[in-house]
Parts: C-alpha cells; structure tokens; sequence
C-alpha cells in the first residue's frame, strides 16, 4: 500500500513590502532634504520671523499693540464674522452633502460644480460682485438706501464676503466620505420605523462626525484669514469695518512694524492651533475608517 503523504495547507504569501520604491538612499535622502529646505524657507523662517518682530522691542510693545481701540475692534469683527460664516456654512455642507449623495435630481452635477466655484474665482472678484450687486450704485442699491439698510462697508459686507470664500470647506469634505459609505444604513434605519431626524441623528451624523470637524476647521481657518473679499467690501474704516488681517495691513502701510507683527502674531497662533486641531482630527478619522468594517 503506497504511503499517502499528508496534504498541507496553502502558505500564505508574503505580505507585499510598504517599500515599493527602488530609488537609492541617495535620491531619498535629496527629495527629503529638498522638501525641509523647501519647508524652513518659505513656513518656518517666515513664521520665526513675525515672531521675533512683534517681540523685537520687548512685551511691554507686543501687549500694547492689543490694547488699541481699534485693535479690539478687528479682534471682535474677525471672530464675529468667524462665527457667523462657519455655522451657517456648517448647516449648508450638512444639507447640500446630503442632498447630493442620497438623492438623484436633475441639476445635481451643475450643483457640484458650483459648491467649487469659490475655488475658482479670486476672492477679489467676489468682493466686486457684492459691490455691484449691494453698492451705492449697484443692482438693489436705492432699494436698500430707501430703506435704510446698509451692507456694503458694513458689518453684514464682510459677512456675506467671508460666507461667500468658505462655504465650500465643509461640503467638500462631507461629500466623497458621504458617497464611499453610500446609503444602507440609512436605508436600513428607515426600514426598522426610523424618520428622517432620527436617521440623521443616530446614523449619518456619527459616520461623519470628523470630516465634518474636520471641514469646520478648516473653514474657521480661512474665514478668519480672509483678506482679498473682506478688503473690497470693508471700505476700511478703522475701528468699524476692519478686520484682524486688514489692520495688519494698515498697521504695516503706517511704519508701525511692532503693532502690525504683534497683531500678525495674533493670525500666526490662530493657524498654529488650527493646525494642531486638523492634525488631532485627521487622526480620529483616520482611525475611525480603520476601524470601520
């Protein structure tokens, strides 16, 4: 009787190596090198830099700078506008991400394409459009100087304008997230006697929770820098229509170095803990969607 030889399991093969590159150390070590070169030149030098000026000539000149008038003025505008602009924008991306990846409607590649046009038009050309459309001479200009109501180079100006350059941050990344998870659990919710509120609350809202914080930050990020839009319909008038990165500017145009880098400083924390809340968010979702089946 022939000896029968036991079968044996199948070896896995090998994992595939995460180092599929086959340059040499000495191409690595160039484009890494160039890439911190590139990083300390054009961020971390000009960032040391507004530091080190707006403490120049001591912190009794930094504080000082932030206790002018006007100074507060640009402070409380640039947070008013802030936190005018990125709630409503929250509420646009939360609709219009839905709107898109759980329905079919005619017009909706043309409504993806316009969540993007702020991306496309400069910032500047968008201040016009307000100008023209809610100026003295504009489109609804005499109705609005009829009634009284002022918008261009007033407080509700800038808001459109920063409303305007940063609604597309949190739609933009709701929307891939949205359609790579697609719509069966909603439509398993619904299924089980779930309505529309209980669905959003207990299923969408968790499964996107951090790129919708994600979008949130970086929309605050850009509305609180917003320079190009808020310039044109601020009228930069101090103590009333300007905000934080107008101020600098006019600060800057006035010699008055210490102020205007003490008040830049101010924008350059801003980013910093911007930065270091889109870095712990990224984390979250990245472990997030590891986690998810």
């Amino acid at each position: 009787m022939a000896a029968t030889v036991p079968l044996r399991a199948p070896t896995a093969a090998p994992p595939p190596s995460t180092d599929t590159l086959t340059e040499s150390y000495w191409v690595r070590g160039a484009l890494i090198t160039f890439t911190l070169l590139f990083l300390i030149v054009f961020l971390f030098l000009p960032l040391a830099a507004v530091f080190i000026e707006a403490f120049r000539k001591g912190s009794d000149m930094f504080f000082a700078a932030f206790k002018d008038p006007d100074a507060l003025s640009a402070i409380r505008l640039t947070f008013l506008a802030a936190g005018i602009a990125v709630p409503l924008n929250l509420v646009f991306g939360l609709a219009a991400s839905w709107a898109i990846t759980k329905f079919s409607f005619p017009g909706k590649s043309l409504l993806l394409s316009l969540i993007d046009v702020p991306f496309a038009v400069s910032p500047v050309i968008s201040g016009l459009v307000y100008v023209l459309l809610f100026g003295a001479q504009g489109w609804f200009g005499p109705w609005l100087r009829e009634h009284d109501i002022k918008i261009i180079f007033a407080v509700p100006g800038i808001v459109l304008a920063t409303i305007f350059v940063t609604f597309p941050f949190v739609a933009r990344e709701l929307i891939p997230l949205m359609q790579s998870q697609g719509s069966d659990e909603e439509q398993a919710a619904v299924s089980l006697g779930a309505n529309g509120w209980q669905t959003f609350w207990h299923v969408t809202l968790p499964n996107v929770k951090w790129a919708l914080l994600y979008g949130v930050i970086l929309c605050n990020a850009r509305a609180m820098g917003e320079f190009g839009a808020v310039s044109v319909v601020s009228g930069h008038i101090r103590g009333e229509t300007n905000t934080l990165p107008l101020h600098v500017e006019i600060l800057y145009n006035e010699y008055n170095f210490v102020a205007a880098f003490a008040c830049a400083s101010l924008l350059a924390l801003l980013a910093l803990v911007t930065l270091a809340l889109k870095t712990l968010v990224e984390s979250k979702f990245s472990g997030s969607e590891a986690a998810a089946p």
